[in-house]
């Protein structure tokens, strides 16, 4: 970090409420209120410290926020936190990892790490690229695949892959972001891309938006849709679809009724582990709720995180 950024994150003056505080580089981007719900917040357009933490649970929510947010603007008074203290990659349950570390470059963007049989992994979208975190992912098994979900998470695709000796893949409609990709996929036709993982194009965010469904478990959604907390349920980004709301109700009716998971794993938004009735039960509706769209301007301040 330059001195300019050490300038910019010292605690707001006459702050003596706690040792945690986010600084002003935050760019709203939901990362920590999806790692701390109930010590960090919304507030004015920006991410706040709302509660000081209790017990090492609550101590090592804030740790992991400090090393996922990608502006590392969530800080301690009086240096940062201490590089043994990152959990990531963190895991979910047996199979999937939270990578961490959220790029700038992708506006925050969560990424994954898939055990597949035999002890190798996938990589799903793409954390901030480092060395140290490329061995730290590679302790679980050879990386054989990394796949992107849309142009707005590319960013250090190539590098991975390249790290891995992995397969870097996208969907034709995003290609101009990766255009060196290993493998293309083409159409809205499903192609399996790794024994028991298949690619489900869903233009509608953008043109080559795709998800991706693990052993009829695990859906990793990129900006599709994502879990609400506001709403207490499956969500579209209406407000920053940028190719068509209109193609993705057209992509969710064509594909929701087919996909079976229990895991919603998405790029931005929460996570959750439901049954997998119920998530069906919730993607018809969504499908349902989406027909009624209409387009809108961009608005990032609309989201209903």
């Amino acid at each position: 970090m330059s001195s300019s950024e050490d300038d910019r994150s010292t605690p707001p003056a006459g702050d003596g409420a706690g040792d945690w505080y986010v600084d002003d580089r935050c760019t709203n981007c939901d990362v920590a209120r999806q790692l701390a719900p109930g010590l960090i917040e919304e507030i004015d357009g920006r991410s706040e410290v709302v509660r000081q933490p209790q017990g090492a649970v609550e101590e090592g929510q804030l740790h992991a926020v400090a090393f996922a947010c990608p502006t590392r603007s969530v800080r301690r008074k009086g240096g940062r936190v201490a590089a043994e203290l990152d959990p990531f990659p963190l895991r979910l349950d047996d199979a999937v990892s939270l990578c961490g570390h959220n790029a700038r470059q992708t506006a925050g963007a969560n990424a994954y790490l898939l055990r597949r049989p035999g002890g190798t992994q996938v990589m799903v979208d793409t954390p901030r690229f480092s060395e140290e975190l490329a061995v730290r992912f590679l302790a679980d098994g050879a990386v054989t695949d990394v796949l992107l979900t849309h142009r707005d998470h590319a960013a250090h695709g190539r590098r991975y892959a390249d790290r891995f000796g992995a397969r870097l893949w996208i969907h034709e409609g995003d290609l101009e972001a990766a255009p060196d990709a290993d493998r293309v996929l083409r159409g809205i036709e499903p192609t399996e891309v790794a024994p028991g993982v298949v690619a489900h194009p869903l233009p509608g965010h953008t043109l080559g938006s795709v998800l991706y469904v693990a052993d009829e478990r695990y859906c990793f959604s990129g900006d599709s849709f994502f879990w609400s907390r506001e709403l207490g349920d499956i969500e579209v980004a209406e407000s920053v679809t940028w190719y068509s709301i209109t193609e993705l109700a057209a992509s969710l009716a064509r594909t929701a009724g087919g996909l079976r998971f229990s895991w919603l794993l998405p790029g931005h938004g929460d996570r959750r582990h439901l049954p997998e009735a119920e998530m069906g039960r919730r993607m018809r509706e969504l499908t349902a709720r989406t027909q009624t769209l209409k387009p809108r301007p961009v608005d990032f301040t609309a989201v209903r995180w």
